[in-house]
């Protein structure tokens, strides 16, 4: 017991979306626009690239839920096709902006990780 807190596990840092490195700075100004460094370590937030693996997993997972839910919808109840758009058009916009932030945050700890700038 040295009174030193632990340091916050992964998942925890990923849900908030906070610094790889010390856990406590933001990863984002907005939505999804990335900070230039962290505001508590001053890591340098430069060297992160993503690229489109956090959109090809949105697509991949949120399309197969929808496909799947549309469909059940279909089958079962028969909606006219407004009401299929005013059900999965705000769906599909939030999932995708919240699943995109967790997704690009936990490829940003686990290239952290592996290249360890």
């Amino acid at each position: 017991m040295s009174g030193v807190p632990a340091p916050p596990s992964r998942t925890t840092e990923v849900a908030k979306a906070c610094c790889p490195r010390c856990g406590q700075g933001a990863l984002f100004t907005g939505l999804l626009n990335l900070r230039e460094k962290c505001d508590s370590c001053g890591l340098d937030f430069a060297a992160i690239d993503t690229g489109d693996g956090p959109a090809v997993f949105v697509i991949l997972i949120l399309g197969a839920f929808v496909t799947g839910g549309a469909l059940w919808l279909e089958v079962n109840y028969e909606p006219p096709i407004w009401l299929q758009m005013v059900i999965w058009l705000p769906v599909i916009l939030g999932l995708s902006i919240y699943m995109l932030r967790r997704i690009k945050t936990a490829l940003i700890h686990q290239q952290y990780r592996k290249l360890g700038w």
